[in-house]
């Protein structure tokens, strides 16, 4: 397990700063079944959490939760204070970054949203106040939804109503209903991490970009090793949040020390939009408590640690596919849905192709990109799209030619046309970043969407023959 941790720096909870299209369908959860590197990591967790379970039962293990309270102690003892003064300290960040709901790529032109940001802050200190500011938390959410795709705004929900339904039950002066506090906290952000790992499984092309951008991330594993590894490592520490004392606390220092190792080549926007996550980590890495609140069949089977995660993988699995299906149907959104962005594009922390540092030699920092995602045409003059469209034929040109040669012309015919397709879509994602006319867009985005799942087909076609790519377009005869 700690070897998996040791893989997947930054790989947490990354958001993009870019556009996607949120409708277009997962990939098929069948490729995930098949993939031997995902089984893998799954018996890397199994044997962690029974080890860990095993030495918990003992008197290692409680002598190990001794330890850790007593380095925990003074945190412990002022934990609501730290938590508030977080939470007061991260709405004052999001109201200076200005523009934002409730995290930096969630932006809006709404200059009123920011005062109220101040003012959810300035609530958390106070316990007449505070459920004002949880009021105020909520509403922000809501406030999203109007300009971002309900299906994946589900993890900010989860982690926005676990903060709300804090300072509610903080404010309380019942102690049956403030004991539960901190272990709301600790479900939030669980089933929130648990939610976004789901996205290396149903769309690991988009972490393509991030990867190409930053190859440190995958210790020289490759591409299609290290992504679908990465998300069963968050998904089971964010299930180990939730588990034994033991089991849990190791799993938040864990998530803490990976977290934070993303945050300098991030950098400060990422900081932010993490700080929340990142507070509750320290909290549940701290927290004392021994009690699980779990009804008594579900108490019975944290003894059966196999059977708990199998069970958490089955229930989200289940909703992330099934609600998909039920949001936009077998086929994806229609065209009109799948405009919507999952996030806006910011030019302070770009992924992929664009965000590099230089386009061309024009630098990135000097393209302007408008608040909703779509690109300011004033700068256009210069040619930074006549360079980023070049970028993406340069690209492509050397693994298509490489995947051509070859000497199965079928394979060939796949691994050259599968760079041949994601430069399409690359150059689809230079004209929505720059390009301004609505019909041209709207074709864009939906090369995007065919192109994307054809190379879902093309490379579900290579793995049936053994033949899986090293690199992009790179192939690879099996063992």
């Amino acid at each position: 397990m700690f070897a998996l941790l040791a893989a997947s720096p930054a790989q947490a909870h990354v958001k993009w700063f870019a556009p996607y299209i949120v409708g277009a369908s997962p990939a098929p959860i069948g490729n995930t079944l098949t993939n031997l590197w995902f089984w893998a990591a799954i018996g890397l967790v199994l044997i962690f959490f029974i080890v860990t379970r095993a030495i918990e039962r003992g008197p290692v293990g409680q002598s190990i939760l001794v330890g850790m309270d007593r380095v925990s102690d003074p945190l412990w003892n002022r934990l609501d204070d730290f938590i508030r003064v977080v939470i007061g300290a991260f709405f004052v960040a999001v109201f200076a970054v200005g523009g934002v709901y409730l995290t930096p790529d969630l932006q809006t032109p709404a200059e009123w949203v920011s005062w109220l940001q101040l003012l959810i802050a300035f609530g958390v200190f106070s316990r007449k106040t505070m459920p004002l500011s949880a009021a105020g938390i909520i509403l922000l959410w809501a406030l999203a939804l109007r300009d971002y795709d309900f299906f994946h705004l589900l993890d900010y929900l989860a982690l926005g109503v676990a903060v709300a339904a804090y300072l509610v039950l903080a404010a309380s002066r019942n102690e049956d209903w403030r004991k539960h506090r901190f272990e709301v906290l600790r479900w939030g952000v669980a089933i929130a991490l648990m939610w976004s790992s789901l996205e290396k499984f149903a769309y690991p092309d988009w972490f393509y970009p991030l990867v190409q951008e930053k190859p440190f991330l995958t210790f020289g594993m490759p591409r299609d090793v290290f992504i679908p590894m990465a998300g069963v490592a968050e998904f089971t520490m964010g299930f180990g949040l939730l588990w034994t004392p033991l089991v849990r606390r190791l799993s938040a220092v864990a998530l803490f020390i990976i977290f934070n190792a993303a945050v300098y080549p991030f950098g400060r926007i990422d900081l932010v939009g993490h700080a929340l996550i990142m507070a509750i980590i320290v909290a549940i890495a701290a927290d004392h408590t021994r009690e699980l609140h779990f009804v008594p069949k579900l108490k019975q089977s944290l003894h059966s640690v196999p059977a708990g995660l199998a069970i958490a993988l089955v229930l989200f699995v289940g909703s992330y596919w099934g609600l998909h299906r039920a949001f936009y149907g077998p086929d994806g959104a229609p065209q009109e849905v799948a405009e919507r962005a999952t996030h806006s594009y910011n030019p302070e922390s770009p992924h992929g192709p664009m965000g590099s540092g230089e386009i061309g030699d024009r630098p990135a920092s000097d393209i302007h990109v408008a608040k909703d995602g779509g690109a300011d045409t004033t700068d256009l003059s210069q040619g930074p799209a006549a360079a980023a469209y070049e970028a993406t034929m340069t690209t492509m040109h050397g693994p298509m030619i490489e995947g051509m040669r070859h000497p199965d012309p079928d394979v060939a015919f796949m691994l050259g046309m599968i760079p041949h397709h994601q430069g399409a879509i690359d150059m689809a994602r230079v004209q929505l970043q720059f390009g301004a006319d609505a019909e041209t867009r709207s074709f864009a985005k939906h090369v995007i969407a065919e192109q994307e799942t054809e190379i879902r087909q093309m490379e579900a076609w290579l793995a049936r023959r053994g033949v899986r790519r090293a690199s992009f377009g790179s192939p690879q005869e099996p063992d």
